[in-house]
């Protein structure tokens, strides 16, 4: 007997499809391209709703706080953007980071 896989329950793209069947208004981001030191690899998807409920991750901190707030606007507008954002080797200890790096998203509304 073989048994087929469950979908991942936490996975934020079947997430993104539940809560778009509750009625809720979505926003997904992709992380698209990576340089230097990233926390999570490129293809991590964070789904974010109207209320700013989310699942997922694209980095942590203070970028996926930023994401978050840029989600509401594109949520509203439908309007897709590209975020990018970086930390210099220098600088990184200073925001907790062991070495710098950058991250782009990409930012759309689903539905």
């Amino acid at each position: 007997m073989t048994l087929s896989p469950q979908p991942d329950q936490h996975d934020p793209l079947m997430i993104a499809e539940n809560w778009m069947n509750d009625g809720r208004n979505v926003a997904i981001a992709t992380v698209v391209e990576t340089w230097g030191s990233a926390p999570r690899p490129t293809g991590s998807h964070l789904v974010i709703d109207s209320e700013g409920n989310f699942e997922g991750s694209v980095s942590g901190g203070c970028v996926e706080g930023a994401v978050i707030a840029e989600a509401i606007d594109v949520i509203d507008s439908g309007k897709p953007r590209m975020l990018e954002f970086g930390v210099a080797d220098e600088t990184a200890w200073r925001v907790g980071l062991s070495c710098g790096g950058k991250i782009r998203v990409y930012l759309e509304r689903l539905g």
